[in-house]
């Protein structure tokens, strides 16, 4: 039984700016994602400060008098009696959650001025895949992407720093008066291209381990992709019976998880889980996770699931649409499955869904994941894609080759079994390849 841990909880505002080109519905949809990701960080958002403005603010993202309104709000919910407001209940904010990736100098001059850390959009989402990753390469990657957001901004740490954080003198260093902040540097680019050869290593270790993994069996494979938080992780479990991490937060799932069909088909399908988009991913993330998204190369079909309880899947079926073609996943046969129906409404409001999502996707599935009669109809669309290739024929198994009995079950749907005196002769469905190995092991025993 998979338990969270309950962590303590830290109070933040989120900031964001939006501009004449945004939409209301698409900047109040990327406000809630940010609360969300927030929520996954352990973080609970208190307030949200929104201005509407032609273009950032060169030097703090904000304009001045809404940086100020923020500084205020800070001050007075974390007790400070000289705030203009006094909060006699007091709640320290320990962060301002920036929707937007922000420009080292416009984060440090916000820090300074509303009083408490600032993190943009991309250094959430960062430190969401640092706690979460649990793989080598996972972490590996999560470390590379990491680094190259922090070297531009060393130098703004430095000007913290003041001056004896910024030289360093040449006796021992690495050139006369190397700065901390070169130094740093350096030892950054050092550290990503040893990351970067490490990845390379595994990379050949996973493709190794994966042709072996279909020379024993068989190639059918179905990966889940789709928005974070789409319930991929809940339908995974659904489909093979296995306990998987399910958790109603952002990127619950970083590391790719394989697992059978369950009940096992003819032929054995791998199902495979993988990590979720996300609108205004990083672009470096999208890079260095493109390896998480191998699974999803490497199937011959998608299960693209969608959130149909949530007003924006659209925009969000477009995200995972557009990150399937920049992996060149987007020619891998795909089902479109809109999972969590149930949290639609009531029984009429899920019937009117439905109907409408079918009639502008007419080849998807509908669906909750929690439904098994639903789940075994997905299975079952799935078994027969991959079933459409499958063969019959018939094989006659003579008494004295009967050893081969239990690997004609194991690979072959046996349709019939008749017996007479000379042996056993099957009516079977299966693979060409297979079929024809059983022929040869059975020519080899006469």
């Amino acid at each position: 039984m998979q338990s969270e841990v309950k962590e303590p909880v830290s109070h933040a505002v989120v900031a964001a700016v939006q501009l004449p080109n945004v939409s209301d519905m698409e900047f109040e949809a990327s406000l809630n994602e940010l609360r969300e990701l927030a929520k996954t960080l352990g973080y609970k958002i208190v307030h949200t400060f929104v201005q509407k403005r032609a273009g950032f603010d060169i030097t703090g993202y904000l304009g001045v008098g809404k940086r100020e309104e923020i500084r205020d709000y800070v001050r007075s919910m974390s007790g400070d009696p000289d705030a203009p407001e006094f909060n006699p209940h007091a709640l320290e904010i320990e962060a301002v959650l920036v929707d937007h990736e922000i420009s080292p100098s416009q984060a440090r001059n916000l820090e300074l001025e509303v009083g408490c850390e600032v993190m943009d959009r991309t250094m959430v989402i960062l430190e969401i895949f640092h706690r979460n990753a649990r793989s080598r390469a996972a972490r590996a990657q999560v470390e590379i992407a990491r680094l190259g957001y922090m070297a531009p901004r060393l130098r703004e740490a430095a000007k913290l720093a003041g001056p004896q954080g910024r030289q360093r003198s040449g006796a021992g260093g690495r050139g006369a008066g190397e700065s901390h902040t070169e130094l740093d540097r350096r030892k950054i680019r050092d550290r990503i291209a040893e990351l970067q050869q490490e990845i390379i290593v595994m990379d050949g270790e996973r493709r190794t381990q994966r042709a072996r993994r279909q020379e024993r069996q068989t190639m059918a494979s179905v990966a889940l992709v789709g928005y974070t938080n789409a319930g991929k992780s809940t339908l995974m479990r659904a489909l093979t019976g296995s306990e998987v991490l399910v958790a109603n937060k952002l990127f619950a799932t970083l590391d790719t998880t394989v697992r059978a069909l369950y009940p096992e088909s003819v032929p054995r399908v791998l199902v495979s889980d993988t990590v979720g988009f996300i609108k205004n991913l990083p672009h470096g993330l999208v890079a260095s996770f493109k390896s998480t998204l191998d699974e999803a190369l490497d199937a011959a079909l998608l299960l693209h699931v969608i959130d149909a309880s949530d007003p924006g899947f659209e925009r969000q079926l477009e995200v995972t649409d557009k990150v399937l073609e920049e992996i060149d996943a987007d020619v891998v046969p795909r089902i479109r499955v809109f999972n969590k129906i149930d949290y639609v409404g009531d029984a009429t409001a899920q019937v009117e869904c439905e109907a409408a999502l079918r009639l502008k996707y007419p080849d998807c599935i509908v669906m909750s994941a929690r439904r098994p009669d639903e789940v075994a109809m997905l299975r079952q669309k799935i078994v027969d894609f991959f079933q459409r290739d499958l063969v019959e024929t018939e094989i006659f198994l003579p008494w004295s080759a009967q050893q081969l009995r239990g690997k004609i079950y194991g690979t072959c749907q046996v349709l019939n079994e008749r017996s007479d005196e000379e042996g056993t002769f099957f009516t079977v469905r299966g693979e060409p390849n297979d079929i024809n190995s059983l022929r040869e092991q059975l020519m080899l025993l006469q």
